[in-house]
């Protein structure tokens, strides 16, 4: 079975989502998931889509969680 990939969208100078990004590296090693990070000010389809609602937590089409980390929603989706 392949790991589930985690798509974090966010951006620079933004603590919440410094600090969203910070509590998925430390479960990586745990749940093994795989993480993306995509900065939303790098491509202006993600900017006008999810500018203001960053962090922003995806895995494949499903949001787990924005701007503060969900741990349950995150462990039903990693680990069913």
């Amino acid at each position: 079975m392949s790991p589930v990939t985690l798509v974090l969208y966010s951006r620079t100078h933004c603590h919440l989502c410094e600090d969203m990004h910070l509590q998925l590296e430390e479960l990586q090693g745990e749940y093994g998931f795989e993480l993306v990070v995509r900065d939303v000010d790098a491509h202006p389809d993600w900017a006008s889509a999810y500018g203001d609602k960053v962090p922003l937590l995806f895995a494949e089409d499903v949001e787990i969680c924005r701007y503060f980390l969900d741990l349950e929603r995150l462990k039903a989706h990693i680990d069913p």
